[in-house]
């Protein structure tokens, strides 16, 4: 947790100093002490995976506490290991941030002692349908991420689009000129007309403030709408893979694949908000902007599933805190 706090600090002074004016190009230090906190904020929150699993004898992922854990592993994970190919350290706040504060959830609210699990969940089933789970949330989660930037990228560019389809008109560049010649030149001599006409045709340009820098140092929204979609893509086929599995392990220990269990109903839900996104995603004509909402609500379903259907929802998936 120190870590990532260090990391959120550095990304936020690399952001700042982008927000003030300096160029993208630099050597951004701050941005680099950043990515090494994070590195090291991983490797520390893996040890503590293998060590909750060696206390507990079983794989560290049984309640809400370790899933936790394991979610946003895969989130950072996932942010370094496309560091690697791509620069997404404008990111690095966002992932810091929700690393932070989801594992200070976890041991603060969340944390059980490490200990056996309940019979039902003496299976090979764990070890595969809630690890492919705490996959499929990390990839949702900072794809949720992407799509914020994205939103607030394409947001100022349909802003700039806008007064850039505002041209001076040859009418107006006409009477303009008449008005100076006819004014301006006869008090200020030869010179004063070019620069008067200048100065009334040409559209005055906003100046710029600390957070449209900082939204300007963004990618474009379509690149990083691609990342998103590509990322839930993954991400679906990971929770398909997890409902399909779920219920497979249902039939086992309960006899049934499916009941309508809360966790089962939510788990269904996201998927089919999923669904729709990608079937969207490549038969509609929306704007991008509408597929990052979709992919946004989709989030929320899943901090919904783990955070309120566990605690405030009986069912047979209760009394794992799953």
């Amino acid at each position: 947790m120190a870590s990532y706090v260090v990391a959120m600090i550095a990304f936020a002074v690399d952001v700042s100093a982008l927000g003030i004016g300096a160029p993208r190009d630099r050597r951004r230090r701050a941005a680099g002490i950043g990515m090494a906190t994070m590195w090291l904020g991983a490797g520390l929150q893996l040890v503590a995976i293998v060590v909750r699993g060696l206390a507990a004898g079983r794989v560290p992922w049984a309640n809400m506490y370790e899933f936790t854990l394991m979610f946003t592993f895969f989130v950072v994970a996932i942010f370094l290991g496309l560091q690697t190919r791509r620069d997404v350290r404008y990111l690095g706040v966002g992932v810091s941030m929700l690393a932070f504060l989801a594992l200070m959830l976890a041991v603060t609210v969340l944390y059980v002692e490490a200990d056996g699990v309940q019979p039902a969940l003496r299976s090979y089933w764990l070890v595969i349908h809630v690890s492919v789970a705490t996959l499929a949330t990390g990839l949702s989660g900072l794809a949720a991420m992407i799509s914020v930037a994205q939103l607030v990228k394409a947001r100022t560019e349909r802003a700039g689009a806008r007064g850039g389809r505002a041209p001076v008109t040859a009418a107006a560049t006409s009477t303009a000129t008449a008005e100076v010649t006819s004014g301006a030149t006869a008090d200020l001599g030869p010179g004063a007309t070019a620069t008067a006409v200048a100065e009334t045709t040409t559209p005055k340009q906003p100046r710029a403030t600390f957070g449209s820098r900082i939204i300007e140092a963004l990618p474009p929204s379509a690149n990083m709408e691609r990342l998103a979609y590509r990322l839930n893509a993954v991400g679906f086929v990971a929770w398909t893979f997890t409902l399909v599995a779920g219920a497979i392990w249902a039939e086992h220990a309960w006899g049934r694949p499916w009941g309508w269990d809360p966790k089962e109903t939510w788990t269904f839900v996201i998927w089919v908000i999923y669904a729709a996104y990608l079937h969207a995603r490549v038969t509609t004509g929306w704007a991008a902007e509408k597929f990052a909402y979709f992919a946004l609500v989709g989030f929320m379903a899943v901090l919904a599933n783990f955070y309120i259907v566990n605690i405030f929802f009986s069912g047979k998936h209760s009394y794992a805190g799953l």
